[in-house]
């Protein structure tokens, strides 16, 4: 295991370097998640290309067991619509619902097939202790992943202060090598949102070089940017109504659970967001997306499941997260949602997807 994660990871490198001539953002965001190559001052931010990263699903058979067949056609499609890495093993992949050998054999497909095309991380911070978070987040790095993503809230209780935070993490810090990590403000087991001040703390120790933001305040988001700027630190938002706020702010890209509906529109939004002659639709669309977003959240992520199937992929609309399915008013709802969807593409000027 540990070779096949040292061998990939050494291919990303070679890649790296043979397309550093002629597609430098490629470069940058590869250097972003290996410290090795990247100097510890790099900027990532000023100029740097923008980047919809998905909190992939995980498709189940009909019996729940997980359904590899579905999520290889999952990543080309994640793929053909412009994505620009993958963030496996997540709350959206149902990663509280999958036993240990689980979550390594999902993840290690995902590397698999993405073949170093693109990074990709994973949330590796399981276990009842420190020492078996860290074990845990070795064997999650051995699968090849360019970072493995900590939870928050796995660092310190609701109620404990963030000097208790600081000192686990600094604890798992010395026990995890150089592995390169993320921080992710997952809602369970309760919603941990870092202040400026402990990400700071947290960049300072050089490890970290991945952010999934869950604050929902734009002004807070904000500050953690100011304190990210400068840094080798990927910052992505997961708040649909952020996004073009926070794409104009600094973020490096977004990593919202809508982008499992409609990825192709997120990455347009990435692409177009600071493009002077595109400004009109980007606001036009931000209201859309917001507009959508309070409908599609509902029975999540069957939701999802459900809308990619109307776009043709061969994906169960099933979850082991909840036993609630679609209603029949659901899917019309979700059906009005796709429609808009249309309606988006076409104004947009882009390709139908599937």
């Amino acid at each position: 295991m540990k070779d096949e994660g040292s061998n990939r990871r050494s291919f990303l490198r070679k890649v790296a370097v043979l397309t550093s001539l002629s597609h430098v953002s490629l470069e940058a965001f590869s250097n972003a998640l290996q410290p090795g190559l990247a100097d510890a001052g790099t900027t990532v931010f000023a100029g740097d290309e923008k980047k919809f990263v998905p909190v992939m699903l995980t498709p189940f058979t009909p019996d729940l067991k997980i359904d590899y067949t579905a999520l290889t056609k999952l990543i080309e499609f994640y793929r053909n619509c412009g994505v620009k890495g993958f963030f496996s093993n997540c709350l959206s992949s149902e990663m509280y619902q999958l036993d240990p050998e689980e979550r390594i054999a999902l993840v290690r497909h995902v590397v698999k097939q993405v073949n170093g095309a693109m990074p990709v991380v994973a949330t590796g911070s399981f276990g009842e202790s420190i020492e078996e978070r860290a074990a845990f987040t070795k064997r999650m790095y051995d699968t090849g992943v360019n970072a493995v993503i900590l939870i928050t809230s796995h660092f310190a209780k609701e109620d404990e202060n963030d000097d208790v935070f600081k000192k686990n993490v600094e604890k798992f810090l010395k026990l995890t090598g150089n592995i390169p990590l993320g921080t992710y403000e997952c809602p369970s087991p309760y919603k941990r949102v870092l202040t400026p001040a402990t990400l700071k703390f947290l960049l300072d120790t050089n490890r970290f070089v991945y952010h999934k933001d869950t604050n929902l305040d734009l002004d807070k988001v904000k500050a953690k940017l100011a304190v990210a700027k400068g840094s080798k630190l990927e910052f992505y938002d997961a708040h649909t109504p952020n996004t073009m706020y926070s794409l104009q702010a600094g973020a490096r890209g977004m990593s919202a659970i809508a982008g499992n509906f409609y990825p192709d529109i997120f990455g347009w939004m990435c692409k177009n967001v600071n493009n002077p002659d595109k400004q009109e639709d980007v606001k036009w669309l931000q209201s859309e997306l917001t507009r959508a977003d309070a409908i599609i959240s509902n029975v999540y992520p069957n939701s999802a499941k459900y809308f990619l199937q109307k776009r043709g992929l061969p994906i169960e609309p099933v979850s082991r997260t909840t036993k609630t399915l679609l209603s029949a008013s659901d899917k019309q709802t979700l059906d009005g949602v796709y429609a808009s969807f249309l309606q988006w593409q076409e104004r947009l000027g882009m390709p139908a997807k599937f």
